[in-house]
């Protein structure tokens, strides 16, 4: 039987040549009918999934020869998009709304590279063939318009409504949150179609948001029926003749206990730590053998396989298994005898694992500790507690002084400890946020990060070198060109690091970050070089972790809730039953296996991440709603072309924008991510404090806006000739520099967005080249950034800066309006007197527009309308 694999590797042969299936049957020697039919469906199969094509003539090749590229569809709000190709090698291709088809985020697509940058910059293409479509269901807004209605879909990467036939409209009513299936995806001008599938409520209504972004997400809920009868199946209590009859190690009369917070239920790693005879450190990390109860293949497994990991949204957890094993015979609960899959490893005084041994357990665990209680045994030495806990008083300090010796280890080899503030936001029972508490990392969770850190180390080392198929967790190198770029930034700051481009050591990016602990520039730095460097993710081949440093990296500590520490542990658990090795079935079918988990578990993680993170912020959002015209401190934690980003103390992040900076006319400095003052020089950058006032809350983006504490306005100027200077562009307002605001192809100085210009490019809504996306006059967003101005209505700003999506309010038009594009770029005023900054002022410019027309043959308008003649 000719397998997938087999076919795949024959296409991608040089010599190969597109074959019809005759061809192809010939050259396998395919004879038997069952064989053939089996064999047809397989090139079917393959077809329907994109991985091969069938040409005009009939003839079967892998879509790599063709030149083309399958992958992932990564679409931004602007309307343009990515794709994240599955060859990684492959760099990503930027596609530009116009070339994207119907496809839509998250989308598999076939896209054909139409054209290269310079020296290996920038791949630009277009969608040819549509593999598998990501989106089937979209949540929003509905909006009744009588004979029809609209979906404004919450996920701002889908950037155009959704239409609902009347009769789709299944007892939707004007501002409700529904649930949407599309039935026709969007084509050229016409949109998606759909039907409501289900009324969530009013969109006001409590519990509603948190429903919203859980249907957004399409994450499950209720586990089905089949599953939990599986799941009730589960034994209440381990007896000693399974014990026994599994040949488990008997550890129940060690010292073990579990650390974790106080509302968590699920407890899936305890740990012991004691001091030998010849000086060394015994470690000892206990995790609950899921995989024994989790079977491969049942009805568990694949409800487990879907969802990935579990969900932490602000009020609720999504669980990866049902409670009755979470929080029942899985989970390590004091003073009862669990199943458990044991790492235990001896350090010598250097901290080099000298020894380790890997094996089914059996523990009880002594307490049910608390990172407070562990904190205030350590740190406080609480009098209550020390008594309380006075058997385990020695047992604590002894981790405290491995784990410290563990993480100065880890220091030492060039690990990359970022320590961002992190926060929870507590919500009453009708789901209100109410509070945001910071959560301290303190000596207690540095305990069992250290402690895990180890042993997920030392058991994808074991299990590396044992050549059996197993699953990875790898952190790649980061992008050479934005190391460099963050390189140079911190030069700025005096900053050194050691290396160019992709071979620095993550040491060298470690010593920085301590250099910089407790300086102005901390934020600004640390933000940065996080900003520099890659995801981590899953991957079937060891390829090393560059933030750890570390050459072997798995997830083999939580089972519970994250489905590739499950799956190792079925692995770990059938090599040690059968010698050390698996037998060769089992070999090719795993490795043909470990792919696809790991592709779809960094998949439903980055889905959790996007989940967890909107509901947080849409609490903040909502946290901050009754603090309006309230007084905080911040300090700066980004700043873009349109404004800068304030971050409070607790955590919670708001946008000061440009057009609030009433006391001069500022101007983005990317080099050094700072706006300076035209007048003033006043600079503002990353790291600054400042104290802000919250101006608004916009609860359906979920955005917040400060405006700074004492912020004088701007004196007014005449400016009846030479050039203008500087300009409010987030209002469309600018006073372009330069000569005048023909739109013209301009030589040097600076474009309307107040940045360099190289050599004098038109400004006829040509996208622009650079980080940040660039200004186009036509409203295009600038190709290749996240923070390009994009399409809007009149008088809008579209902003994406990875926080949300801001959209600037449409200034209050006066009389003598300013003539702004759709995206709110000045492009003339026909009767604003002084207004036209070449010389001869009003006079010279009205004559030119009363001969020319109302938008003036000079004007950018005029301009791009000759162009498009």
């Amino acid at each position: 039987m000719i397998t997938e694999q087999q076919l795949l590797d024959f296409m991608r042969e040089t010599a190969y040549k597109p074959m019809t299936y005759q061809e192809l049957e010939q050259h396998f020697d395919i004879k038997d009918a069952e064989e053939f039919r089996e064999f047809l469906k397989l090139l079917n199969a393959l077809e329907e999934d994109g991985k091969i094509l069938l040409t005009r003539t009939n003839r079967y090749g892998v879509p790599e020869r063709m030149d083309l590229q399958r992958g992932r569809l990564q679409a931004h709000a602007k309307g343009f998009a990515f794709l994240i190709p599955e060859d990684r090698e492959h760099p990503d291709v930027y596609i530009h709304a116009n070339d994207l088809k119907s496809a839509m985020n998250g989308d598999t697509v076939l896209v054909r590279v139409t054209s290269k940058g310079p020296a290996g910059g920038r791949l630009e293409g277009e969608v040819v063939r549509i593999v598998k479509r990501a989106v089937l269901q979209v949540v929003g807004v509905f909006q009744s318009h009588e004979a029809y209605g609209f979906v404004l879909p919450d996920d701002k990467r889908i950037n155009r409504d959704i239409f609902i036939p009347k009769d789709s409209f299944n007892g939707a009513v004007n501002g409700q949150k529904v649930v949407v299936r599309i039935v026709s995806y969007p084509e050229g001008r016409a949109a998606a179609e759909g039907e409501v599938l289900e009324v969530l409520g009013h969109k006001d209504d409590p519990g509603v948001d948190i429903l919203s972004v859980i249907r957004k997400h399409q994450l499950p809920e209720a586990f089905p029926d089949e599953v939990m009868a599986e799941a009730d199946q589960a034994p209440d209590a381990i007896t000693e003749e399974e014990i026994i009859r599994q040949g488990r190690r008997d550890l129940r009369d060690r010292i073990i206990v579990t650390i974790d917070g106080e509302d968590a239920k699920d407890l899936d790693d305890a740990v012991n730590v004691e001091r030998l005879p010849n000086g060394n450190y015994r470690l000892g990390v206990h995790i609950a053998d899921v995989g024994y109860y989790v079977r491969e293949n049942s009805k568990l497994d694949l409800e487990a396989y879907n969802r990935g990991c579990s969900v932490y949204l602000v009020d609720r957890v999504i669980p990866m298994l049902p409670h009755r094993l979470s929080n029942g015979i899985c989970s390590l609960n004091p003073q009862v005898d669990r199943l458990t899959l044991s790492c235990e490893m001896e350090f010598n005084e250097h901290m080099k694992v000298v020894k380790h041994d890997i094996f089914t357990s059996v523990i009880k665990t002594k307490e049910r500790m608390t990172y407070t209680n562990v904190r205030k045994i350590l740190e406080e030495e609480d009098a209550e507690l020390m008594e309380r806990y006075k058997d385990l008083v020695d047992v604590f300090r002894t981790m405290k002084d491995l784990a410290l010796k563990l993480r100065a280890n880890r220091m030492r080899r060039g690990a990359v400890d970022f320590d961002f503030d992190e926060a929870k936001v507590i919500v009453d029972d009708e789901g209100k946020a109410v509070d945001i508490v910071k959560r301290d990392r303190t000596i207690a969770e540095q305990i069992i990060e250290e402690f895990m850190l180890a042993a997920n180390e030392t058991v994808a080392e074991h299990f590396h070198w044992l050549k059996v198929p197993f699953l990875y967790r790898i952190h790649e190198d980061p992008d050479p060109e934005k190391l460099q770029n963050f390189m140079a930034f911190a030069a700025n700051f005096g900053h050194q690091i050691k290396g160019r481009g992709n071979s620095i050591h993550p040491r060298a990016l470690q010593t920085l970050l301590e250099d910089i602990q407790g300086t102005k520039e901390q934020t600004v730095l640390s933000t940065m070089m996080l900003r520099s460097m890659k995801q981590a993710k899953y991957d079937a081949e060891s390829t090393g972790h560059f933030g750890l440093a570390a050459e072997y990296y798995s997830h083999f500590t939580s089972p519970i809730r994250r489905y590739p520490d499950l799956v190792i542990h079925r692995v770990i658990r059938e090599v040690l039953e059968n010698g050390g090795a698996l037998t060769d079935e089992r070999q090719e079918y795993l490795t043909a296996r470990m792919p696809d988990i790991a592709q779809q578990s960094s998949e439903r993680e980055r889905v959790a991440v996007d989940a967890e993170r909107d509901t947080e912020q849409m609490k903040k959002a909502e946290y901050m709603l009754d603090k309006v015209g309230e007084e905080f401190e911040g300090i700066i934690s980004s700043v873009t072309s349109f404004g800068m980003f304030i971050e409070l103390d607790n955590t919670v992040e708001g946008l000061t924008r440009l057009s609030a900076l009433t006391d001069d006319y500022y101007h983005f400095d990317e080099q050094h991510m700072a706006l300076i003052g035209e007048r003033t020089s006043k600079v503002f950058r990353i790291g600054d404090e400042v104290k802000v006032r919250v101006a608004r809350v916009n609860m359906e983006d979920y955005t917040i806006d400060f405006e700074l504490v004492d912020m004088k306005q701007r004196q007014r100027r005449e400016r009846t000739g030479g050039s203008g200077q500087g300009g409010d562009f987030a209002r469309g307002e600018g006073r372009a520099k330069g000569r005048g605001r023909e739109g013209r192809d301009r030589k040097g100085g600076k474009d309307k967005a107040g940045r360099e210009r190289k050599g004098g490019r038109e400004a006829a809504g040509k996208p622009k080249e650079g980080g940040n996306g660039g200004i186009s006059t036509t409203g295009r967003a600038g190709r290749g950034g996240g923070n390009g101005v994009g399409t809007g209505s009149p008088g809008s700003f579209g902003f994406g800066s990875g926080k949300g999506g801001y959209n600037s309010p449409a200034t209050g038009a006066s009389k003598r309006r300013k003539k702004t594009s759709a995206s709110g770029i000045f492009i003339g005023d026909a009767a604003t007197p002084g207004s036209d900054a070449r010389p001869g002022g009003e006079g010279a410019a009205r004559r030119k527009r009363k001969k020319k027309g109302a938008n003036g043959g000079n004007s950018t308008a005029g301009f791009v309308r000759k162009k498009k003649k």
